[in-house]
């Protein structure tokens, strides 16, 4: 089981990685990102919230990573993966609100 953090550049992602302290964590960002940090097997561009098809590029991602569990942690990422939250669910896949 993975776990995916949004908002890979940010300070917050990488506290909420040490406190839940596993090797299964995946951070990922829609916001550019040097590319010497996508070289890195955690590290994974993530599609735009503000595309149409966004949930359903979430949803394929979560799948193609086995990822169960993702901490969304920018309020535009959030907001649209709630309202995707039982689909997600079908699939096993949980949305965490707040860090």
């Amino acid at each position: 089981m993975n776990i995916l953090i949004t908002a890979a550049n940010s300070a917050e992602a990488h506290r909420l990685k040490n406190q839940l302290n596993t090797e299964n964590i995946i951070l990922g960002d829609y916001l550019e990102l040097p590319a010497f940090m996508l070289k890195s097997a955690n590290m994974i561009r993530l599609p735009n919230p503000i595309s149409l098809s966004y949930t359903h590029e979430m949803l394929t991602l979560c799948l193609d990573k086995e990822i169960k569990k993702v901490y969304a942690l920018r309020e535009e990422e959030l907001t649209n993966l709630v309202k995707a939250e039982q689909l997600f669910g079908e699939y096993g896949i949980e949305v965490v609100h707040g860090s």
